[in-house]
């Protein structure tokens, strides 16, 4: 594929890539960050376009990381696994987890406290569930028993139960303790945890005459 640059023409469709004409005929395209470092008259040799592609295919394989970033953190995992489904080699994938990890876009730790943290402010979850959740994100177990170490459980079921029972019609004091073991066990809180939230927040309930207290009357 050797051959001397005749022209370098910017794509209709995308303006962000350019075309690559060798010998007057089309040869393959480039970022136009990489294509800028090109000029008409310049030979390229097997090995310089070779080179340039491999670039080329790194560019584009960390703009679709970035872009994949964009919508919430990712862990390490989670980036590899997004690469090798678009057919990203092994070299390059390595190369742009090591380039994102270096520029701290990457970092299991952090991600395992934004996941848990996440998770606590907007849908509590017990240690047993956020592990399993961590576990299928691919991160260490290292990782996830430091990220879930300070979970206060008791308090985290108890605000997780709270907000449900204010969307329960009023239940005596047995239908409300079998909904409410139910539902906080779904979300992997432990015995413990389930029972001291389902008796604290009983009394809450009642309090606030949400639910049907059975020494009345």
């Amino acid at each position: 594929m050797a051959g001397t640059i005749t022209a370098l023409k910017l794509q209709k469709k995308n303006k962000e890539r350019v075309n690559v004409y060798l010998d007057g005929r089309y040869a393959f395209s480039l970022a136009a960050i990489e294509a800028a470092k090109l000029s008409r008259g310049q030979l390229l040799s097997d090995q310089e376009i070779e080179d340039l592609l491999e670039r080329d295919s790194f560019q584009k394989a960390y703009a679709r990381a970035l872009q994949f970033l964009s919508y919430r953190p990712r862990s390490e995992a989670e980036v590899r696994r997004y690469l090798q489904g678009k057919k990203v080699l092994p070299t390059i994938e390595a190369e742009v987890v090591e380039r994102l990890t270096v520029a701290g876009l990457l970092d299991d730790r952090a991600f395992a406290r934004y996941w848990v943290e996440n998770r606590e402010s907007f849908n509590p979850r017990g240690r047993h569930a956020l592990r399993y959740e961590l576990r299928q994100k691919g991160l260490s177990e290292e990782t996830i028993a430091l990220a879930v170490e300070d979970i206060d459980e008791e308090e985290s079921a108890h605000r997780a139960l709270t907000n449900r029972a204010r969307r329960m019609p009023p239940l005596d004091r047995t239908s409300f303790r079998k909904k409410s073991s139910s539902f906080l066990r779904r979300r992997g809180f432990s015995y413990e945890a389930i029972s001291a939230a389902i008796e604290q927040t009983w009394r809450e309930m009642v309090e606030e005459g949400r639910m049907l207290d059975e020494s009345e009357g």
